[in-house]
């Protein structure tokens, strides 16, 4: 099949061809055509037959989606985050198959992922993003890049020096937690280098975001001020908010919601992006992620009064800025903060705002069952009280790499929310992950459940997702699928960590996962596929993840024995020796890189000084993090195991723990220079290292 792209006839058709090109590098034998949405929600057709490919769509993130659909089903083929396993016919196969979504916006993306896995992206890794959304067919994407560029216009309009507003800003790792109000100043300032190359990061990503049809959600101002500004002011009204441990010179301080500087600000924020990226319809602000409100917790009419207050604040200084836009806030806080958000309070803060004009995502309808043991959150609140809503789940905390997540769940919990009384206001469905490129097989599960209103048959779907990912299905591999569904994918974990990840368990937030015999069992299974599979990348990937879960599940077992002081040396060594196998396996997979993380931060530096800067923020946010977020976002990566999880329990073992917070501190600031080395046959390593370790 010769490669080569046509010119496409429409701006729709033209966007969807072009992903499609940079997907399999041709469109040979393939029509694309742009066809009318169904009463304002998308659908598309594939009618291919005699070799030739027919794909209709109302937007180009539906014809992406369909051709996505296409390859995987019809041509056994899948195009995901750790590469490709495209194997592309002589013939195109005939297939037939139609939809329309059920929803308006298929929405993607989470505040923490700008930090957990996107700040030191540069636009080439954007625009791959950008293009696996389309295929997954995403429309309504966050998109808060440059927000402190923005907000730094803001701030000297409003008599602040560059500097003084710079200070405010975290360090970019930890930008998410400024937005969202929890933190300031930590691991920053901000300098005019960051900020342009940001605007003009954000100038591209939102071009490409409307070239292919979707609606991005920019940000909003939230009533969080800088303490340079409240000098200059001492008349203003503010209340002081706490978050996460730090310091109150680090949290933020809120502007009450009668401060004229409410309006002033949020006008302005809003005025400043558009000026910078033209109009913008979906604007993101949240004012009390995971912080309690300042009132007196027994003074009900005060606490309903002031939620009325603040809900009308924000909406106004976002309509004040642009009248057309349309507030969107995150329902995480609602659910996790269950005990304050009673029915009434939400009601509260919802009182003022018309219903057109929010958006409430509801972020995590996966916790409920999980962590929260409550009701979901749209149950509780009866649909959000006629306010519009998206259905959407959280499955990942941190970019934290081991394998959690319900996937019976993920393919029943939103028809639920369809066929129900609340369903009339029920506008868009989504995943919210705070770290990607893991765990791909829930990103499939959810991108084809925003295409549905029935339970997918997950038996079914499971087959096909082997024959598109590895080429391959028996007996033998739906028995490695029934042993991993039956294990670490039959439940949702926050803290999905080993024990040497942690030193010692954290007993505040507890390490759990899956990672048993029966996964043991499937990794021994899958690893005997190797020939049957060896033209697919994708096996390799899961092969040498699998296998490096289950060693790495070994070694905590021994390191398990250490900390009992159970021939703690013997042990200790032994905890060893199979981490550094788990490092080898680990240095043959794509994504799971310290190098990678390390050379995304340093690029963004123009001299050595700020490249070490970057560096040391971006290895701080998965390490230490700051305040009592320590090993919050473990990853399970080659270079980190080797070079700061191995060496970090020997320091423990040798010197206790003071020592451990100097060696910590010391790393993070220290460039790292990689000892990756990749083994050449992981498979025959990885069966070797678990036969002899059983």
């Amino acid at each position: 099949m010769l490669f080569s792209c046509k010119q496409a006839t429409s701006e729709t058709v033209k966007a969807a061809e072009e992903v499609i090109c940079r997907t399999i590098g041709t469109t040979e034998g393939i029509v694309l055509e742009e066809v009318p949405s169904v009463d304002g929600k998308d659908c598309y057709v594939i009618d291919a037959k005699d070799g030739k490919v027919l794909i209709k769509g109302s937007s180009p993130s539906a014809i992406c989606y369909a051709f996505n659909k296409y390859l995987r089903y019809a041509c056994g083929s899948m195009v995901t985050w750790g590469g490709e396993n495209i194997n592309l016919p002589e013939v195109w196969p005939d297939w037939q198959e139609s939809a329309t979504s059920p929803y308006q916006f298929r929405y993607f993306l989470n505040v923490c992922t700008f930090g957990y896995t996107t700040p030191y992206w540069g636009w080439e890794r954007w625009s791959e993003e950008l293009d696996w959304m389309a295929l997954h067919g995403v429309n309504m994407p966050l998109a808060s890049v440059a927000s402190e560029a923005i907000a730094r216009r803001v701030w000297v309009k409003m008599g602040l020096t560059e500097e003084e507003a710079d200070a405010f800003f975290t360090g970019p790792a930890h930008l998410p937690w400024h937005r969202m109000g929890n933190l300031n100043v930590f691991d920053g300032p901000l300098d005019s280098e960051w900020h342009e190359d940001q605007i003009a990061l954000q100038h591209k990503i939102l071009d490409k975001m409307h070239a292919l049809g979707m609606e991005p959600v920019a940000p909003a101002f939230a009533g969080f001020v800088p303490p340079a500004f409240m000098a200059k002011h001492p008349e203003i009204k503010a209340n002081q908010l706490t978050w996460g441990g730090f310091d109150l010179s680090c949290n933020a301080c809120v502007l009450a919601p009668d401060s004229p500087y409410f309006q002033e600000i949020g006008k302005l924020f809003i005025q400043e992006w558009e000026a910078e990226f033209g109009d913008a319809t979906y604007y993101l602000s949240d004012s009390f992620n995971e912080m309690k409100l300042p009132v007196d917790k027994d003074d009900v009419a005060g606490k309903h009064s002031l939620l009325a207050q603040y809900g009308e604040a924000i909406y106004n200084s976002i309509a004040a800025g642009d009248p057309e836009a349309v507030w969107v806030t995150q329902g995480w806080t609602f659910g996790y903060q269950h005990d304050f958000w009673d029915q009434e309070s939400l009601k509260a803060l919802l009182s003022r705002v018309p219903d057109e004009k929010l958006i409430i995502v509801d972020l995590g309808n996966d916790y409920p069952k999980w962590v929260w043991h409550t009701e979901q959150t749209w149950k509780v609140h009866e649909g959000f009280y006629g306010k519009q809503w998206i259905y959407s789940y959280v499955p990942n905390f941190g970019g934290k790499v081991l394998p959690t997540g319900d996937l019976t769940m993920y393919a029943t919990g939103s028809v639920e929310a369809l066929n129900s009384p609340y369903s009339e206001n029920l506008v868009g469905f989504g995943s919210a992950p705070e770290g990607l490129e893991n765990n791909e097989v829930v990103y499939e599960l959810l991108a084809d459940m925003g295409w549905t209103a029935e339970n997918i048959d997950l038996d079914q779907w499971l087959m096909q997702y082997c024959l598109s990912r590895y080429g391959y299905w028996d007996e033998g591999m739906q028995e490695v699928w029934t042993l991993l569904h039956k294990s670490v994918y039959s439940s949702l974990y926050s803290y999905p960590r080993f024990t040497w990840q942690t030193v010692v368990p954290d007993q505040r937030r507890k390490s759990l996962h899956d990672i048993n015999d029966d996964f043991g069992k499937a990794t021994e299974l899958f690893l005997s596929y190797a020939d049957k599979c060896a033209d697919s990348q994708l096996y390799m990937n899961d092969a040498v993840e699998f296998a490096a879960l289950y060693i790495a599940e070994l070694a905590d077992r021994h390191y398990d024995q250490v900390l009992a002081g159970v021939d703690a040396q013997a042990n200790l060594e032994k905890t060893v020796e199979l981490l550094k196998v788990v490092d080898g396996l680990l240095a043959t997979h794509p994504d799971y890189s310290l190098e990678m993380w390390v050379d995304y931060a340093r690029s963004h530096g123009a001299d050595e000084a700020k490249k070490d800067q970057y560096e040391a923020n971006a290895k701080r946010l998965i390490t230490t993090w700051g305040g009592w977020q320590e090993d919050y976002a473990a990853r399970f990566w080659a270079g980190l195991v080797g070079d700061y999880y191995i060496p970090r329990i020997q320091i423990y073992a040798a010197e206790g723990a003071e020592a451990v917070d100097a060696w910590e501190e010391n790393w993070i600031m220290t460039p790292w220079e990689s000892t990756e080395k990749a083994y050449g046959n992981p498979v025959e390593i990885a069966l070797e290292t678990i036969r002899n370790n059983r």
